[in-house]
């Protein structure tokens, strides 16, 4: 089991980079978007690659956040049900969702988006609106977003089995550190302190 949380441990590691990396493409599409709609105004004309590119952010963001919103716990839960449940007959919720429900779904979305991105990168697709962007590169999010969506999975289920075993403390509990947007407000700051220096 040492073993399997240590793999736990590498999976969390890997999204929580991705994640945080992700906040960042927000500042990226509110600056884009902040352009885009200045150029319309100014000059009465506007781009369908640049309301693209806000599209394939935002799917990027949804995407690569996915595991990191799970490892965090602050997916959606049915409150009625989980509330009520102690932290042992949660992790058991967790462990059959999991293993019912996340991953079959997962393994679904990778088994019929794989063969899309394969088919749009060999024919080199294109939007159909003019000035469009190239379709791939948004394609291949999601069967990154998902994959790393499983390997999330598959570490929520390391640490609800560990857990149940006594091995770790409860997964379910919240952190007292700062929430994410506090996170990100944090490192803007810093940023802007370097950028000053």
């Amino acid at each position: 089991m040492t073993l399997l949380l240590k793999l736990s441990q590498l999976i969390d590691w890997l999204n929580e980079r991705v994640g945080k990396g992700a906040f960042w493409l927000v500042l990226i599409m509110a600056v884009i978007s902040a352009g885009n709609a200045s150029y319309r105004f100014v000059f009465n004309d506007s781009s369908n690659g640049m309301l693209e590119i806000q599209w394939y952010l935002f799917a990027a963001v949804f995407l690569l956040c996915s595991p990191y919103t799970l490892q965090k716990n602050e997916h959606v839960r049915i409150d009625v049900l989980s509330g009520k449940l102690s932290p042992r007959g949660l992790a058991v919720i967790d462990i059959i969702g999991t293993l019912f429900f996340l991953l079959p779904m997962v393994v679904l979305v990778l088994y019929l988006s794989i063969p899309l991105v394969a088919e749009s990168y060999k024919i080199n697709e294109y939007s159909a609106n003019a000035g469009g962007l190239i379709r791939w590169p948004v394609k291949i999010l999601l069967p990154i977003g998902f994959t790393l969506l499983a390997l999330q999975g598959v570490s929520e289920l390391i640490k609800r089995v560990a857990f149940l075993m006594g091995l770790i403390g409860d997964p379910n509990s919240k952190e007292k550190g700062p929430s994410a947007e506090e996170e990100l407000a944090a490192a803007i700051a810093a940023a802007k302190a370097k950028e000053a220096k």
